[in-house]
């Protein structure tokens, strides 16, 4: 008999709406597991043990008393630190928040709750979510459980790594560049970043607030697509939300379940063809075994140009950079968090700037220097502006090649999870964990990153690129890959102390 722990989202929110297993039973088992493994794998910065069980108590009650659940009530999620929860610590990673609790609820975690999901806590993450590792947080680095001397992965290194440990059956992560795909492609889980303006920003600590995207981290296709439908849905509280239909996720992903593709045609990027000697060799095999697998099942494989594409990772570094230093300059030390050197000997400006110096890590200064410095007079329209029309131009590929093919392919990342302190040293070595993921976040359509094979015994990842609001093709596509897996990635990660 397996354990509750090594069940999907899917079939533990079947077996409590059933009545073979109870919401306070599942969450039990995994803040016990959480309890057993988090010591070692420091995928939590906050657990909330009380919150869950009152939440999960909730939901057994309303289905002993007959009343029609929702399609994941009662299956517990780990939420990433950057998404606001009323009453509990919410820090983003940074001591320039620390102790801080929301006195209100992101619109995605309102979405959460009125689905009687029980929230086990608050994960780990590179500080203001700006890093590609989960070594940027103030407080502790998460391990990789499938090695303990490498990176998860990130921004959201915390949530992968809680999903990958089995600590959580579902998380919450947010994407601005790859920051739930590369975490997915590396711990061997399933990251979608949704197409931007999908789903609700209000209540995100805002990095890049053109880029950055909430979305699910699971498992397999179909957990992600449940948790999907669950978040998405037009807000208007957020002047960028989409007043549209939900894509829908949940029906593709069954659909592509039944492993047929079919009249779907995939399009692979010449232009990354070139990437591929600095990549690893096992990612790039795993990636071309895979695309004969889709050839497989029934989908055309077509070859698209995208030139703009070479330019994705700069435009990023201009503009990520630029809207983060107009974002960060809120922490003053004057309205909330972090205050130092307010001891009536300094001024006003002393304190703002020896607030910020304590209080920011050394990435986030890294990031608002470079943007303050792109966004300055004289130089504005030489970097910034000229950054923007970059990402037209990314746009632009996307919408001609997506005339020619339903979805694009590529790797999630150059390269497997990296051995902790390898990349620190070189900034732009660890920006290029993103090199495959960013022309997405550019464009604004949607993203997902589906495990397909190890290289030397790490996972590795494939990306699957749709038009806006083609979120349903991208699931689809990544469900039909799963389907010729005997055994998915996410199941034989290596088992940790305290099982």
């Amino acid at each position: 008999m397996s354990r509750i722990i090594d069940k999907t989202a899917a079939e533990l929110a079947a077996d409590i709406r059933e009545g073979r297993l109870t919401s306070v039973e599942a969450t039990t088992a995994f803040l016990d597991r959480i309890a057993a493994v988090d010591g070692t794998i420091k995928a939590f910065l906050h657990v909330d043990r009380d919150g869950a069980l009152a939440t999960a108590a909730e939901v057994d009650a309303a289905i002993a008393a007959g009343e029609t659940v929702g399609p994941l009530a009662g299956v517990p999620i780990a939420i990433k630190d950057v998404v606001v929860t009323k009453g509990l610590p919410t820090t983003a990673a940074s001591k320039i928040l620390e102790g801080w609790i929301p006195p209100y609820d992101a619109t995605i975690v309102e979405r959460i709750k009125a689905a009687k999901m029980p929230i086990l806590g608050k994960t780990n993450m590179d500080e203001f979510a700006m890093g590609s590792s989960t070594e940027y947080s103030a407080y502790f680095k998460t391990l990789n459980p499938w090695d303990t001397g490498r990176i998860p992965g990130g921004s959201g290194g915390g949530s992968a790594a809680a999903v990958a440990a089995k600590m959580a059956p579902l998380a919450i992560g947010t994407d601005t560049g790859g920051s739930i795909r590369q975490p997915g492609a590396v711990t061997g889980t399933f990251g979608a970043k949704p197409t931007y303006g999908g789903n609700s920003r209000y209540g995100l600590i805002a990095f890049s607030s053109s880029l950055d995207t909430p979305g699910p981290v699971s498992r397999n296709a179909l957990d992600a697509a449940l948790l999907h439908e669950v978040i998405s849905g037009y807000d208007p509280r957020d002047s960028t939300s989409i007043d549209a239909p939900v894509p829908p996720v949940v029906e593709a992903a069954k659909t592509g379940a039944n492993g047929d593709l079919t009249g779907v045609k995939l399009g692979v990027v010449r232009e990354f063809e070139s990437t591929y000697d600095d990549a690893e060799q096992g990612v790039v095999d795993a990636f071309r075994q895979s695309v004969d697998q889709l050839a497989k099942l029934g989908a055309e494989i077509v070859e698209v140009s995208c030139p703009s594409f070479a330019y994705a990772l700069p435009t990023y570094y201009l503009i990520a950079p630029s809207e983060a230093s107009s974002n960060l300059a809120r922490y003053d030390g004057v309205r909330y968090g972090l205050r130092a050197g307010d001891d009536g000997k300094h001024s006003l400006e002393e304190v703002m700037s020896l607030t910020r110096e304590a209080g920011f890590g050394p990435e986030v200064k890294r990031r608002i220097i470079l943007g303050t410095y792109a966004l300055s007079a004289g130089y504005v329209d030489a970097f910034y502006g000229k950054a923007q029309k970059v990402r037209t131009l990314i746009k632009q590929d996307f919408e001609k090649a997506f005339t020619q093919v339903d979805a694009i392919i590529s790797p999630t990342t150059p390269f497997v999870a990296f051995e902790f302190g390898a990349r620190t040293g070189d900034p732009y070595q660890m920006y290029l964990a993103d090199l495959y993921t960013i022309p997405t976040n550019m464009y604004g359509g949607p993203g997902v990153s589906v495990p397909v094979g190890l290289s030397e015994g790490m996972p590795v990842g494939l990306q699957v690129m749709g038009p806006v609001l083609g979120d349903d093709i991208t699931y689809r596509v990544a469900a039909a890959l799963e389907s010729t897996q005997d055994v998915l990635l996410a199941d034989t990660a290596p088992e940790l102390e305290g099982k």
